[in-house]
């Protein structure tokens, strides 16, 4: 697993079962929540054979194609596993009509990914064609292409100008529960269709390939900006300085005309070693926008950053210590997706449990102040610029995602973490404390949602949360395609009928 906290099972006497990657730890290697049994899927056939196998003998499913996944939801204790990592298959289609549709519906330069694809095998393929493609960004491109990122919505640096994940799918083809292989999109299977881009994953099918539109590649302009407050902090502390507070309330304030601006990507707070100084880092791109335009709305934050550094002292707040601030041209996406992420390793390895809150755009605008605040008031939060533009701009209904997204500005995140070898005490301590961070960012954005793929398992109601308005149609969707529930998993469609083990009905 990307996390190996889910790889544990914890009893309820506290005891922890799992294989440590550090065996200098000294405890034995046990299976923990790792399945038994299961089947490396080569082909569709294989995973309607396993779907059949998993239906007649009344099993525990869970699917796999990579095993990142912040909720642990591709795992499960005795389990049965379809695992997809293999079916590595890339298809370009110079023109496409989905199947049933009118000749009036084509497409032109889509491309059908199946399962096991990850963006990091997308990516070059794609930019190959002289074509972008809206993916998942993270090091060593490890997200998966055609599973749970895309069902659970899809977001990317590239969303605010073609739209998430679910936004660029024209078809998709699934194992629904009975062992039959369905192709579905706008012209049959249509319910269906909407349910898979946006109701999460392992939930409907086992999704054996997503088809999607590309883009024509263009120049983009990229913002880089790196500071940090020349002050030591305790280990541990998490607490902003006024200075740091200060820096992020103005990008806070001036989100919406960066975003306006065409602008998207992600900021971090992050401690900086090793005297665990507090930093923000930014990275921003603005794919085929005019240096005018991009430099109109975001040199003034550099201009504010810098009047703030040449004025802070180190006496009272700390000094304000500028890195990086500054943007350069990039011929294509694909030249920055080799630069920065293509030879990185993926980002797995560390026992983590994360929070996170769909940000409306309308309360950013009202009370920047207030945001910004309560983001700092938890752990190194994540400040990611990926809705807007043409995602606000999508029809709410034209998918199966939680609307709370077409409000959105910032999907924001915080964490918390533990060593591995951590007592159960020691891990259920740092769980409470995200509740804790949980019930904050409800808090601040009561009335809007989470991002199902990055988020919690602590939601108070996830059916809301994660779902919204839409959760009455996906459940029904979810009945009439899988109505004895061979598809189960946490915070998902239906999920609430079960048990906390997904093992027995409620």
């Amino acid at each position: 697993m990307q996390a190996p906290n889910w790889d544990n099972f914890i009893f309820g006497n506290g005891t922890i079962s799992t294989c440590y990657l550090n065996a200098s730890l000294g405890f034995p290697c046990e299976q923990g929540s790792i399945p038994i049994i299961g089947v490396d899927a080569r082909s569709v056939k294989d995973v309607q054979a396993a779907v059949k196998f998993a239906s007649t003998h009344n099993l525990r499913v869970v699917v796999k194609n990579t095993g990142h996944d912040y909720l642990g939801r591709s795992t499960a204790r005795k389990s049965f596993l379809i695992w997809t990592h293999f079916m590595k298959n890339i298809t370009f289609h110079g023109t496409f009509v989905p199947v049933g549709g009118p000749k009036s519906a084509e497409y032109n330069d889509v491309v059908t990914l199946e399962a096991g694809v990850q963006w990091g095998e997308a990516y070059p393929a794609v930019n190959a064609r002289g074509r972008d493609i809206v993916g998942g960004i993270s090091a060593g491109g490890s997200v998966g292409a055609a599973g749970g990122w895309v069902q659970g919505g899809g977001h990317s640096a590239l969303a605010p100008k073609y739209g998430l994940g679910v936004d660029n799918v024209v078809q998709i083809t699934v194992v629904i529960a009975d062992g039959s292989a369905l192709t579905v999109n706008e012209y049959q299977h249509s319910e269906l269709f909407w349910a898979l881009r946006g109701g999460g994953g392992g939930t409907f099918g086992v999704v054996t390939s997503v088809t999607y539109r590309t883009h024509p590649s263009t120049p983009l302009i990229l913002a880089i900006f790196s500071a940090f407050i020349n002050s030591t902090l305790p280990s541990g502390t998490t607490t902003a300085s006024p200075i740091l507070e200060d820096l992020f309330v103005e990008l806070v304030r001036m989100t919406p005309a960066m975003s306006d601006g065409g602008w998207a990507g992600y900021t971090t707070v992050v401690p900086m070693p090793p005297t665990n100084q507090p930093s923000l880092q930014m990275g921003y791109i603005a794919p085929n926008v005019s240096w005018e335009k991009a430099n109109s709305t975001m040199n003034p934050f550099f201009a504010f950053a810098e009047a703030l550094a040449a004025n802070s002292t180190f006496q009272t707040t700390g000094k304000l210590i500028i890195l990086a601030a500054e943007t350069s041209p990039i011929n294509s996406f694909a030249t920055l997706w080799n630069m920065s992420f293509a030879n990185t390793t993926g980002q797995v390895g560390s026992q983590v449990e994360i929070t996170s809150r769909l940000l409306p755009r309308s309360l950013i605008e009202d009370n920047p102040v207030k945001v910004a605040k309560t983001l700092l008031s938890v752990p190194f939060p994540s400040f990611y610029l990926v809705a807007g533009g043409a995602v606000a701009d999508a029809d709410p209904s034209s998918t199966g995602l939680n609307p709370a997204w077409r409000k959105a500005l910032i999907h924001t995140i915080t964490g918390v973490g533990w060593d591995e070898g951590s007592s159960a005490a020691e891990i259920m301590q740092q769980r409470d404390q995200l509740k804790q961070y949980t019930a904050i960012l409800n808090n601040l954005a009561p009335h809007s949602g989470a991002y199902l793929n990055e988020a919690t398992l602590y939601e108070p109601n996830p059916q809301y949360t994660f779902f919204g308005s839409h959760y009455e149609r996906l459940k029904f969707i979810k009945e009439k395609y899988d109505s004895a529930s061979l598809f189960v998993v946490a915070s998902g469609v239906g999920s609430e009928d079960w048990d906390a083990s997904l093992n027995c009905r409620v």
